[in-house]
């Protein structure tokens, strides 16, 4: 069973620059899977390459969701410099992949491709976890009692100097 943890946290996130990426795919045309198929393919490849080598700079577990046509893969980095390092190296699965899927169909419609990188530190990023395991971005960062950093989102923002929590803390 996992373990539970009682009473409020929030992330350690810290100024060291931790990147929120998320990334995926959109089927278009459900019927041609000759041309998604490749692009739904290369992303476990890149996965277990990055899992397999943390010095690449994932940290973490990716979480995988998926919505109708919509696929989204969310992960966490060390840094921006090692996700775009990873990016752009020739002997890593990312680039051959993003090169194959430019010769095919980048243009055709048949499968779109998405990706938002977010920089993360503890002046802009607020989070809270109520009686929860260890969790999202606090499993990458690790966890402070939420208190240590506001009893409230806007304090923990610092979009507020002074407030007042609407639910009592515990």
């Amino acid at each position: 069973m996992t373990k539970i943890n009682k009473g409020r946290f929030s992330a350690d996130v810290g100024a060291d620059g931790t990147v929120l990426f998320l990334i995926g795919m959109r089927i278009n045309c459900v019927w041609q899977i000759w041309k998604w198929l490749p692009v739904f393919v290369a992303m476990p490849r890149m996965l277990i390459e990055l899992q397999r080598d943390r010095s690449l700079g994932l940290v973490g577990k990716p979480r995988t969701l998926v919505s109708g046509r919509v696929i989204l893969v969310w992960q966490y980095w060390e840094s921006f410099e090692k996700l775009e390092q990873y990016a752009r190296a020739t002997d890593n699965e990312h680039l051959p992949a993003w090169r194959r899927f430019n010769r095919r169909v980048r243009a055709n419609g048949t499968v779109g491709i998405y990706h938002e990188t977010i920089l993360l530190s503890d002046q802009n990023v607020e989070t809270v976890y109520a009686n929860m395991p260890i969790f999202g971005l606090a499993g990458v960062t690790g966890a402070v009692p939420a208190g240590s950093r506001g009893q409230s989102a806007s304090l923990r923002l610092g979009t507020r100097q002074h407030d007042e929590p609407p639910v009592a803390p515990y």
